[in-house]
């Protein structure tokens, strides 16, 4: 176990979505942001490892449990920590609970550390990170492979100036974002999603032009991003019916 980091937040309006619950597309981007102010408290922040290092963390993979959206004006807690590490990659947990204790969301992300210049990953020092207290292994944690799909439907979208961000390629919550969108209105309106994980493959660059791709089932849902012929991103989304009596 790791140093532990919490904070509340009371989701607003720009948090949630036509149900007014929370977009979790947008909420990656939260919960990054708030690793990074644990970050800066043990001076390990984004800019201290770029002027010391020249290396940016970068994230290759998220897994997710759901087993509840909060919605408008709720408050959460979200705990995180910087769980365990080896030579290339750092794991760090999310933890989301409503305030009577409830675990709603549990997210799981994949971190390694980028040479900025060249874009080849590095070793991760053991002075830096040493402070978050997580635990050395030796074991690297595994995600599902997913064949190429076929027979898939598809979707071309251009990368806008808004979608990249200080790293200079798309930001990391547009590519759920695409996915969520590869749906129909009608599905994701009356489905709930319970799972996901996302794959990082190779960055999008600016003014690409990409390809989203989708084989939906009853139960889940499996996607790729493409741009340049090159296949970006891999994922997969379990869903359950709606039921408005329950969450």
């Amino acid at each position: 176990m790791g140093l532990g980091y919490q904070e509340t937040l009371t989701l607003s309006f720009d948090m949630v979505d036509v149900r007014q619950e929370l977009k979790i597309p947008s909420f990656l981007a939260y919960c990054l942001a708030l690793s990074n102010r644990q970050s800066e408290l043990l001076g390990r922040g984004e800019k201290e490892i770029f002027e010391q290092y020249g290396l940016v963390w970068v994230v290759t993979d998220y897994e997710a449990d759901i087993s509840h959206l909060p919605r408008y004006q709720e408050t959460i807690t979200i705990e995180t920590e910087a769980s365990s590490y080896n030579t290339f990659f750092c794991y760090r947990t999310f933890r989301i609970y409503d305030v009577k204790g409830n675990l709603l969301i549990k997210i799981f992300a994949y971190f390694v550390l980028i040479d900025f210049e060249t874009r080849k990953v590095r070793p991760i020092p053991e002075e830096l990170i040493a402070p978050y207290q997580a635990e050395k292994v030796k074991k690297v944690a595994r995600t599902p492979k997913y064949g190429i799909l076929e027979e898939a439907t598809e979707q071309e979208r251009e990368v806008r100036y808004f979608d990249i961000d200080l790293n200079g390629h798309v930001n990391n919550s547009k590519y759920l974002e695409w996915m969520y969108e590869s749906l129909d209105y009608e599905f994701l309106s009356t489905h709930r999603p319970t799972y996901f994980q996302l794959k990082y493959i190779k960055e999008v660059v600016p003014e690409a032009l990409v390809t989203t791709k989708v084989v939906r089932k009853e139960d889940s849902s499996q996607h790729e991003i493409w741009s340049n012929g090159q296949l970006n991103a891999q994922g997969m989304m379990k869903w359950r019916i709606r039921d408005d009596s329950r969450n």
